[in-house]
């Protein structure tokens, strides 16, 4: 039976519920308390009945193993769920993305109490995100001094101070041609020139609101938190479940046309080979960057012109560049066509007199893409050298995920079945592919249609 207890204090009149919860290894009652507080302008009619009522509620929660007396803060909570997580496997790359949006997420709920955290607590956050000046590190940073002399004067070089920074060797290089990156990335250089970014670099602030897409990952977040909570039942339901973010706009992935292949393919022809085999191999394959990357020379077999992905090179902020499994921890391999067996063929072969030159200091890392060293690339750079070549040769805006989608655009609409799709793309299901590519697979039915008319019911001339 909950005994009810009316407290009144500077703020105001609260009252304390207690539960008894049976006994302790020690035969000591254990007994469980919350606080209620009523609503401003409330009769004592309404009062009596409410605290009645909350008493009745937690009595019940009690009895079916709820603990929603305990003193735990959203931000302990969630500090314990990322542990958890870290220990059960997730990727580091995912665990870095949580900890950005925790930031935001900590400074508006991180305070309130696990039990105490309602629906329309999340609603106002999601309100706030979607306020103009809330973006962290999202502006754009131009040089202000003249970074190449800055280099030849400290006798430094550009990869010595991306390498540093932790950044791509092709961020460094649009800096120091005085082109527009990203203030993080800007920081990250001062940092490792020994400067402060305001003495290096001019900052413009990204003042837009925060996308549709970026406040439902924050919801996701909370959602995946609240979850376990529910699951440990810590709280009788998840608050973020009867919530309401906003919905993101579903977008068509993008994809490039015949003739676009045609002119990258074309302009590759005066690109480093290195380069050339990188870009070939996301056009046939449809591989992640990161799967391309973390190719090695014992995945590949020439005898049977295929490869095995079953590895990708990631680079995260806590674990620095490393060798983990593929997104989805598949394993599938891939038929090449002839043109790029040869490419890889040939780009052995240069690799072998590259590793000759270096002698004692080449690093055998048994990676297709090496740095100049042997030593493994970072991923992101492969983002920032397709950006450049396409500039160099006047061709549109390369996303190396775009020639993800064109290979599955390309097989679908050549009739490929949807299981054969989703296994060249890696995919953790075919309703994975279904549901990315459908406005394809749509138009393929339609096409279908069309054809079983042209033949049966059609008269031929």
């Amino acid at each position: 039976m909950a005994t009810i207890e009316k407290i009144t204090g500077k703020t105001g009149v609260t009252y304390r519920i207690s539960v008894s919860g049976g006994f302790d290894t020690s035969g000591k009652r254990i007994r469980h308390r919350t606080l209620w507080k009523p609503a401003p302008g409330m009769t004592p009619r309404q009062i009596e009945k409410a605290v009645q009522r909350a008493a009745m509620d937690f009595e019940r929660s009690i009895e079916q193993g709820y603990s929603l007396d305990n003193k735990q803060t959203f931000a302990e909570y969630a500090a314990y769920v990322l542990d958890l997580k870290e220990r059960t496997g997730v990727r580091p790359t995912t665990l870095d993305r949580y900890r950005d949006l925790l930031d935001r997420i900590n400074a508006a709920i991180g305070h309130i109490k696990l039990s105490d955290l309602r629906p329309q607590h999340l609603n106002a956050f999601y309100k706030n995100l979607a306020e103009p000046g809330l973006r962290a590190g999202g502006g754009s940073a131009i040089a202000k001094i003249d970074l190449a002399k800055w280099l030849k004067d400290n006798k430094k070089s550009r990869a010595s101070i991306a390498e540093a920074a932790g950044i791509a060797a092709a961020t460094m290089g649009a800096a120091v041609k005085g082109e527009p990156i990203r203030e993080d990335k800007a920081e990250a250089i001062a940092k490792a020139m020994g400067k402060r970014v305001a003495d290096v670099f001019k900052v413009q602030r990204n003042t837009a609101p925060l996308s549709d897409k970026t406040v439902i990952e924050h919801h996701r977040l909370i959602s995946t938190i609240l979850t376990q909570a529910e699951k440990e039942m810590l709280v009788p339901y998840n608050a973020a479940a009867k919530a309401t973010p906003p919905k993101a706009a579903k977008h068509d992935p993008n994809y490039f046309q015949p003739e676009d292949i045609a002119a990258i393919l074309k302009a590759l022809d005066t690109e480093p080979l290195k380069w050339q085999l990188i870009t070939h191999l996301m056009i046939v394959t449809g591989c992640r960057r990161g799967e391309i990357m973390g190719l090695q020379w014992e995945k590949v077999d020439f005898e049977n012109n295929r490869v095995k992905i079953d590895k990708a090179l990631v680079s995260s902020k806590s674990k620095g560049t490393y060798l983990g499994n593929t997104k989805t921890a598949d394993v599938r391999y891939l038929n090449l066509p002839a043109e790029t067996m040869a490419l890889l063929r040939q780009h052995k072969r240069e690799q072998l007199r590259l590793q000759f030159a270096n002698g004692d200091r080449w690093q055998h890392t048994g990676f297709v893409f090496t740095t100049d060293d042997g030593s493994n690339m970072n991923p992101d750079s492969v983002t920032g050298w397709l950006h450049d070549f396409s500039r160099r040769h006047n061709l549109p805006h390369i996303n190396p995920h775009a020639f993800r989608h064109t290979v599955a655009s390309v097989l679908l609409a050549n009739g490929t079945d949807i299981v054969t799709v989703s296994k060249q793309l890696g995919h953790a299901s075919v309703n994975t592919t279904e549901n990315f590519y459908s406005h394809i697979i749509e138009e393929n039915k339609a096409r279908a249609t069309e054809c079983i008319a042209d033949v049966l019911l059609r008269k031929k001339a």
